[in-house]
């Protein structure tokens, strides 16, 4: 066995004789510890004490509240906000558009207070789709929740959709109805659209471009950004003014609804409940009558059912009615009352024009003004009424408002503008000034000639 250096050994020894056991102690004396000063002074270890609890109050920190998604809010206002989704835009436009709003508190109270009838339903059908909820928001920069609004381009509803996307998304157009208008198609048809060009673009700003310019048009601006190695985002593209200014509106209201607090303004309360109800129609009801029966003033029954622009709402032609939540029971009992006593439901007729007929004479005939007549019967200047034309007069002996119905009915669409001939391209600014007439040369004399001699 090979012998351990000399210096290992020693080593080894003095560690053993350090672990060696120390005596054990009296009863009652405190631990000695060895002391690297030399010294042998007992040293005392701490007693160890037990944390002292402080109140609750004074350990309490302010942790910000949870949000209990499970639980339906009551304001429909935090419902809103509890589903906004899309990225925010940070602009100056959208500080411009910010204090435009906020220094019109009256006309922002008014435009919410008008579409608390409408926001409950938009933000239920947004949920369904799982689109982000500040679209609720966008029919009050389209129209400031009027579904009656018409706009120059005959773009029209609460949604404005202009004729040819309206009929793409399949809202009818014809002379009894404009679904355009109607709260629950325009809706459906508008969430559609949104997604199909969400769909296209992946991006909320492009897609709301698109809603304002056409998709087309935003299509073409990206693929010249593309080709030019440009930017393609909302805020780098060559767009209209308002396009421009349109996603800015939009964001600057969210801002308000998302904190009214800190800009000063107070929402009107809305609760987190359907405003109105759906209503299965008769085949055959006069606007003024199914108000009549809901107990409801006839401009408040036009606001929740602006699709017809007719007196007379006709059963095959758009949806369901819509009444005030707590209007529906009143409606259905007073139709069953109104039934039971065999009582038309319309006070409007159907009069064929015949060789002969005059409007003016049909009105007086009918006790109705010319005037009243054409506006019922959506007649323009330029529309000819021939003999065949059918026409809505009022029944023998009704009690029909006229002029209280045609200032509350929605009007029709503008016509289409005739477009103006193109100009011709102006040859010349100035007139030409008449050339002078050259003088005729001198006739040059004859030749004599034999016979001449």
């Amino acid at each position: 066995m090979p012998l351990l250096p000399r210096s290992l050994l020693l080593t080894t020894c003095a560690l053993f004789a350090g672990c060696a056991v120390s005596p054990p102690l009296a009863s009652g004396e405190p631990p000695r510890w060895s002391d690297p000063t030399g010294g042998d002074a007992p040293l005392v270890l701490p007693v160890r004490q037990e944390p002292v609890a402080l109140p609750v109050e004074a350990v309490r920190r302010e942790a910000p509240p949870l949000l209990d998604l499970t639980v339906p809010p009551e304001d429909l206002w935090q419902r809103l906000r509890n589903g906004f989704g899309m990225p925010d835009l940070h602009s100056p436009l959208v500080a411009e558009r910010q204090s435009w709003y906020l220094n019109r508190p009256e006309m922002l109270r008014r435009i919410f207070e008008r579409g608390r009838r409408y926001l409950y339903h938009i933000v239920e059908e947004l949920e369904k789709r799982g689109m982000p909820t500040e679209l609720a928001l966008l029919p009050m920069v389209e129209s400031a929740y009027n579904p009656q609004a018409v706009s120059r381009a005959r773009a029209m509803g609460m949604w404005q959709f202009i004729p040819s996307t309206g009929r793409n998304y399949d809202l009818a157009q014809n002379w009894w109805v404009d679904e355009r208008r109607d709260i629950l198609a325009s809706t459906d048809a508008a969430l559609r659209y949104l997604q199909n060009i969400y769909e296209m673009h992946g991006d909320w700003h492009l897609a709301l471009a698109s809603y304002n310019w056409g998709e087309n048009a935003v299509a073409r601006a990206i693929a010249r950004n593309a080709a030019q190695g440009l930017p393609t985002d909302y805020g780098s593209l060559a767009m209209p003014d308002e396009t421009r200014y349109y996603v800015p509106k939009l964001q600057a209201l969210k801002n308000i609804v998302a904190q009214p607090e800190v800009y000063g303004f107070r929402l009107p309360p809305i609760p987190n409940q359907p405003y109105f109800e759906t209503v299965v129609k008769p085949q055959r009801i006069d606007v003024a009558v199914a108000a009549r029966l809901a107990e409801m003033s006839i401009e408040e029954f036009v606001s929740l059912n602006p699709a017809y622009h007719r007196p007379v709402i006709k059963g095959e032609h758009a949806g369901p009615l819509l009444l005030p939540a707590d209007r529906v029971e009143t409606f259905l009992s007073n139709l069953a009352r109104h039934a039971a006593e065999d009582k038309p439901l319309s006070d409007w007729l159907t009069y064929t024009m015949r060789r002969g007929d005059t409007l003016a004479a049909v009105a007086a005939r009918h006790r109705i003004t010319e005037r009243r007549l054409r506006e019922i019967n959506g007649i323009t200047p330029r529309l000819r009424v021939n003999v065949g034309f059918t026409l809505l007069v009022p029944r023998p002996g009704s009690q029909v408002h006229t002029d209280k119905l045609a200032r509350a009915l929605p009007q029709e669409a503008p016509p289409r503008a005739a477009k103006k001939p193109a100009a011709q391209k102006k040859t010349a600014v100035k007139k030409a000034a008449p050339k002078k007439k050259k003088a005729a040369p001198a006739p040059k004399p004859r030749k004599k000639t034999q016979a001449a001699k």
